[in-house]
């Protein structure tokens, strides 16, 4: 055996007999090996903490309803390669926790009708682009005094809320005005796009097949009594509560389209990141397609030789 070979074996039996020291050790400390080793890193600076503390803060305080992950996303966003980890110590200690409240969902589908009921047609299809899939739904919103109705259709794709109409009634109005909202939002044909509801009256109205017919669409509707078939619409609905309407009194239906309207156009489609996205805003995840298909027809076309 070499001179060197008999060292590496030295070397090797020094390693084991520290590793288990240190076991030893932690374990009369009761640590772990993870935390022993981070104690023997780099520590970050007081003043380090404090700027990361201020920025999470801002972050906080705008969006009260991010949690340590968004968080963390949003402050490599801005340049600060940071851990979620880290985030989520610094913001328990400063009691920063983004709070969750579970919403009450009264009853808004009224499906005892005389209208025609179409088949569920998104069931285990994953949209690929923009306006192959649209989901809707209607919500109420509590005032001070009484209720009005949110109606809502969002792009299953890019989740961003293509349309939307609230009004005082759950006529079937309500939900042709957010369809209107919606068809005016796009430029490009809607050919071939599936339109996914439930199965209430407004949905299924003369009106709104008509609308749907007009723009080459295809009318699904969920099952009964299965609200995860229309799992997006419900999520947005969710958010829309926890981070909108939960915290507020709206004193009139005034207020409320105004203030809802703000969070729907200036928050959640402009700049509330979103994990099924990439962690982007809706209207930044749509550009940033828009933007690669653009640039893919700019591309030559390769030439043939003959």
């Amino acid at each position: 055996m070499s001179a060197q070979e008999t060292q590496g074996d030295i070397d090797r039996g020094d390693l084991k007999r520290n590793a288990r020291a240190i076991q030893r050790l932690c374990q009369l400390g009761q640590v772990s090996r993870a935390g022993y080793y981070r104690h023997l890193g780099p520590r970050e600076s007081k003043r380090d903490d404090a700027d990361l503390r201020d920025a999470i803060q801002r972050i906080a305080l705008m969006d009260r309803h991010y949690g340590y992950r968004r968080i963390a996303k949003q402050l490599r966003r801005d340049g600060l390669p940071i851990n979620a980890k880290r985030v989520l110590r610094l913001m328990r200690e400063d009691n920063l926790l983004s709070l969750r409240v579970k919403p009450f969902i009264p009853p808004t589908t009224d499906s005892r009708h005389a209208f025609p009921i179409v088949p569920n047609l998104t069931r285990k299809l994953v949209p690929t682009g923009l306006d192959q899939i649209w989901v809707a739904d209607i919500t109420y919103v509590r005032l001070m005094e009484d209720f009005v109705y949110l109606a809502i259709i969002l792009d299953a794709f890019s989740r961003k809320v293509v349309g939307w109409a609230l009004d005082d009634h759950l006529e079937a109005s309500l939900a042709t005005r957010a369809l209107d909202a919606a068809i005016a939002s796009r430029t490009t044909t809607l050919e071939g796009l599936i339109h996914h509801s439930d199965r209430g009256v407004q949905y299924a109205s003369d009106d709104y097949a008509k609308r749907l017919k007009a723009i080459g669409a295809r009318a699904s509707m969920s099952r009964p009594a299965n609200p995860y078939d229309n799992a997006k619409a419900e999520s947005f609905m969710k958010t829309l509560k926890a981070e909108e309407v939960n915290a507020k009194a709206y004193r009139s239906i005034e207020e409320a389209r105004r203030d809802i309207g703000t969070f729907i156009e200036q928050v959640y489609n402009t700049r509330r990141l979103h994990s099924s996205i990439g962690y982007k805003p809706p209207i930044e995840f749509e550009a940033d397609i828009r933007h690669a298909q653009a640039n893919q027809q700019r591309q030559p076309m390769p030439m043939s030789l003959n």
